[in-house]
């Protein structure tokens, strides 16, 4: 076993009842959201006074509380986020779970003494953003669910960071942060925590021409892997995550409550038995599984990415909807998890005799506090009883505790008010509770730094790359190509007429592992004085080191490239951490949404795409700081998967055809090696099956053109059309429009966030 300590059960709340369900549940830790920046914004959260209030409580219970910080924030969104954050640190806050740079960067310095978690939405499937997040301040990561057991074990290996990952409830079937379906179809942007879920719609599949029934090919099935426990354990993860923080309390606690009884009964069998022994006899009971999967289940349940990579038998192609719920079962959950406050025992002694000092002791377990008041007087006529204070010190009323026991000391003819009974207990109660928030870690003051930060901070670009073309204020064009036929394009068409204008090219990084000399060729021939940079794949995962490696080297050797286009957080950490210095560029999907988050990647990056999910203006608020590009033309990627829609629809042709020649193959064509996906209006999404990383790329229907916006942004950024499904000849007709000023010869198009952005 990796680890030695208990793994922590991790709840979801997404309100107050939800909350105390968890807790009285047995969870370790919660999960949730005060009512601004969570990428829940449609559950109901918390105000900040409960918010507050549910902080104490845990920590007087020894629990800890996770906030949840995990969307991307807009400039003008960061004027508020102090204020936001103080009341919540200054109470004793656990940690944030962060998404933005940006974000991580503001509580990093105003609230140093708050952990720093990693979002599942910053994607992280290797060591390698990991271990640049490490360096950034962060403690615990939430990598992509899509990874399996062992890659997390290696993770876990390679870092040493805490590891936090779910264990039951919905599954995204994109890779979480890097869908942007919802968004751009409906201006709801999972970024931002209003997610219009299109992907449990009904879609058909034309594969090689043939289209498939309607069916849900993108609705994954819950994950429940409550079987594997001892299997999850002995990897090493360090929290147990439950999904479901717009599910009902019932939902929470009984969830928790189950888990929680089979993380303990396995770590009781391996203290008697040996880990190897208690995975053989651990097992589920009938009634517990049947229990479980009654509590808001679609259809049927799976255990995730943990074992298999994909595959037809996680999807939900009949029907996405959630199965009934067993009333007699939630109504017991409520009955035991959510009709009562969890109290603390205590026992109590008082003193009061005639002549000294009122005397009380609470004690909790091993931490017991004593208080003293007035001195007892003697009684005139009605002597103080010990039923009246027995009474009186058991109104325990709101406090976290309740009295196990209570022996009273009393001489028969004293005297004292009730009032300060009253007074005496509450002095007791709120002393223990203190006593009890330093034994379990908290009480300290905490450090909050209001000093704000120049908003005139220029990117100081410490790591002493040049930009291309430095020092002038002309701008360029950028092209990103997949194929050899539309580097053949490009190549044509940057050699006729451009030589004057700075061009900057982006080669895809498979088709330079495949066909490398013949792309050397070409970029050789043509004039890039932007320079030339390999484009990194969207998801690097521990299967493609060797990969990496191979291509790091080709380009490090190269005198004909410049540096990398890196899509993630993986591929900025696996360039950052080889020895000698490689420039980077940052893709569109690395998110940059605000000042703050520039100044994060200034030393990482020489330059930045801007993102497709902020309009115009919001966009140029990020203009006077790192050299920028803007996508003026190419299809959006809306969702990058590791499931993949042929194998779920027809078959995986990876295993059949060899994945390199058969890719290699692919790279040649327009249209091998893409399926369609179709939905209930007849819109048709290109889905790109990339054979060598297992994954799919699903396109938007339409492409973005920003044709008509082109005059705002000439003398602003690099203007950048991205190559995707295109033809040589379409390709030469839009590169021809944009030198020329003329209109993108489509029909139909899209512009984005341009004008709109998202709420």
């Amino acid at each position: 076993m990796n680890n030695h300590i208990k793994a922590e059960l991790l709840a979801p709340a997404g309100n107050a009842e939800g909350f105390y369900g968890a807790i009285h549940a047995g969870a370790d830790a919660v999960y949730l959201a005060g009512n601004k920046f969570g990428a829940r914004a449609y559950a109901e959260n918390f105000t900040a006074e409960e918010l507050v209030r549910c902080i104490r409580y845990a920590h007087l219970l020894g629990r800890k509380i996770y906030l949840t910080v995990n969307t991307l924030l807009k400039e003008s969104e960061f004027a508020g986020l102090y204020e936001y954050l103080y009341p919540f640190c200054e109470a004793g806050l656990d940690a944030v779970i962060v998404q933005d740079l940006g974000v991580l960067k503001f509580i990093r310095e105003h609230f140093p003494d708050c952990k720093l978690h990693a979002s599942t939405q910053m994607t992280l499937c290797g060591s390698w953003g990991a271990s640049l997040l490490q360096s950034m301040g962060v403690s615990r990561i939430v990598p992509a669910r899509e990874l399996s057991l062992k890659e997390l074990t290696v993770l876990k290996q390679n870092t040493g960071l805490e590891i936090e990952a779910f264990i039951h409830g919905a599954m995204c079937y994109c890779y979480s942060g890097q869908c942007l379906f919802s968004s751009i179809l409906g201006g709801r942007s999972g970024n931002r925590g209003r997610c219009a879920q299109p992907c449990r719609l009904p879609y058909s599949v034309i594969t090689d021409g043939v289209k498939s029934k309607n069916c849900y090919p993108l609705s994954l099935k819950d994950m429940c892997t409550i079987e594997h426990i001892p299997r999850l354990t002995e990897a090493g993860i360090d929290s147990f995550k439950i999904e479901g923080r717009m599910k009902r309390p019932e939902y929470t606690a009984g969830a928790t409550a189950l888990y929680r009884k089979y993380i303990d009964r396995y770590y009781e069998l391996r203290e008697k038995r040996g880990p190897e022994e208690a995975a053989e006899i651990y097992r589920v009971k009938k009634t517990d599984w049947k229990c479980l999967t009654s509590l808001y289940i679609r259809s049927s349940v799976q255990d995730g990415y943990y074992f298999k990579h994909n595959g037809r038998d996680m999807i939900t192609l009949d029907s996405p909807a959630y199965s009934g719920n067993d009333e007699a079962v939630l109504a017991g959950i409520r009955e035991r998890h959510l009709t009562e406050a969890l109290k603390l025992p205590v026992r109590m002694k008082a003193v009061f005799h005639t002549g000294r000092p009122a005397a009380l002791t609470i004690q909790r377990a091993e931490v017991s506090v004593s208080v003293s008041s007035d001195v007892v007087q003697r009684a005139e006529r009605h002597p103080v009883t010990e039923e009246n204070i027995r009474k009186q010190l058991t109104r325990l009323g709101d406090s976290i505790f309740r009295a196990e026991s209570v022996e009273i000391d009393v001489s028969g003819d004293c005297f004292y008010p009730l009032k300060q009974i009253n007074e005496l207990r509450r002095r007791a109660v709120a002393e223990l509770e203190e006593r009890l928030l330093s034994e379990n870690g908290y009480g300290k003051a905490v450090t909050c730094r209001k000093a704000e930060l120049s908003e005139n901070e220029a990117p100081g670009n410490r790591k002493g790359f040049r930009h291309p073309g430095e020092g002038s204020n002309e701008k360029g064009f950028v092209f990103a190509v997949r194929t050899i036929p539309q580097l053949e394009a490009v190549a044509e068409e940057t050699g006729s007429g451009m030589q004057n204008i700075p061009v900057r090219l982006y080669v895809d990084g498979d088709l330079l592992v495949q066909e490398w000399e013949t792309v050397c060729r070409l970029c050789g021939s043509a004039s890039f004085s932007g320079g030339i940079y390999a484009a990194l794949p969207y998801i690097l995962r521990e299967s493609d080191r060797s990969y990496l490696t191979q291509l790091y080297e080709k380009v490090q050797e190269s005198s004909l490239f410049r540096g990398f286009l890196v899509r993630s957080m993986d591929g900025l950490g696996f360039v950052m951490q080889r020895e000698k210095a490689i420039p980077c560029r940052g893709d569109a999907g690395l998110y940059v949404w605000n000042r703050s988050e520039l100044r994060e990647m200034e030393d990482m990056l020489e330059g930045f795409c801007l993102p497709y999910e902020l309009r115009a203006s919001e966009q140029k608020a990020l203009l006077n700081g790192l050299p920028c590009e803007k996508v003026v033309y190419g299809r959006i990627p809306m969702m990058i998967t590791a499931n993949c829609l042929l194998k779920t629809t027809d078959r995986c042709r990876n295993h059949t055809e060899g994945p390199r020649r058969a890719a290699s193959e692919r790279q040649r064509s327009k249209s091998s090696d893409r399926l369609v996906l179709k939905d209930r209006l007849d819109k048709e999404f290109p889905v790109l099956v990339n054979c060598d990383h297992c994954m799919n790329i699903i396109y938007n229907s339409v492409p973005l053109s920003l044709h008509r916006e082109l005059s705002g942004w000439r003398e602003c950024v690099d203007l950048r059309m991205d190559f995707t499904l295109e033809s040589p000849e379409e390709v030469k007709h839009l590169i021809t429009s944009l030198r020329s000023n003329m209109a993108f010869p489509e029909s139909e198009y899209t512009t984005g966030h341009e004008k709109r952005g998202v709420e």
